[in-house]
């Protein structure tokens, strides 16, 4: 019987060649499921420079076999950038009024988002979904009410602003208050030879008055 010695026996070289085809092939696993994957994104996601130009050639890739009947959003992501301000009127002790500047509330949120690794909810949403509240139940046109609640959407819109410029500037009872409404389209990229967005579109809303009952619960 031939001799033992007990060790293991060798595990299994691979030649060089074998090792280039075997390097290869993992090489181009991972590159195919890359692509895969990008064209499936491209496919799920809102339409964009990258997936128009190339269409026809995600389309080829997923149908039929892997057509996907979802989105990657929904709704789509916001394209604007929508800024709103507000300023007062204030009463004069000789009896006249006086109309302060612009006072930017979303210029206010911003601050407090940028830098901040945890940014409150409040800051990001609170002012953002109370213009959509409004814009939701007025006409753009009049501002005439579109729905029952738009007078809710008034009042919550104008508690957030007085909330924080206060009953007074300056020691001038405010009297009454205006918004404005920025709204920028987002560019597209240089490369996408889309065209050049439209100039911003501003909107002022009527001057509201301003009493003691809209202080009310306001910190």
């Amino acid at each position: 019987m031939p001799e033992t010695t007990g060790r293991p026996a060798a595990g299994r070289v691979w030649s060089t060649p074998a090792q280039l085809v075997l390097g290869l092939a993992g090489a181009v696993l991972v590159v195919g499921t890359g692509l895969f994957l990008a064209a499936v994104f491209l496919h799920v996601a809102p339409a964009n420079s990258v997936s128009r130009q190339y269409r026809d050639e995600v389309d080829g890739l997923v149908y039929p076999e892997f057509e996907q009947n979802w989105k990657l959003f929904a709704p789509n992501p916001l394209q604007q950038n929508v800024s709103l301000d507000a300023r007062v009127r204030t009463a004069v002790d000789d009896g006249t009024t006086r109309t302060r500047d612009w006072t930017g509330l979303t210029a206010q949120d911003l601050a407090a988002i940028r830098g901040n690794p945890a940014p409150s909810h409040v800051d990001q949403n609170l002012l953002r979904r109370a213009w959509d509240f409004y814009d939701g139940s007025h006409n753009p046109q009049d501002e005439a009410l579109t729905n029952p609640r738009g007078k809710l959407a008034e009042q919550y819109l104008k508690r957030i602003a007085l909330q924080r410029i206060g009953r007074e500037v300056d020691g001038e009872r405010i009297l009454e208050i205006e918004f404005r409404v920025t709204a920028v389209t987002v560019p597209p990229p240089s490369w996408s030879g889309e065209a050049a967005p439209p100039a911003p579109r501003v909107r002022e809303l009527p001057w509201w008055p301003v009493g003691d009952e809209d202080y009310r619960g306001l910190g």
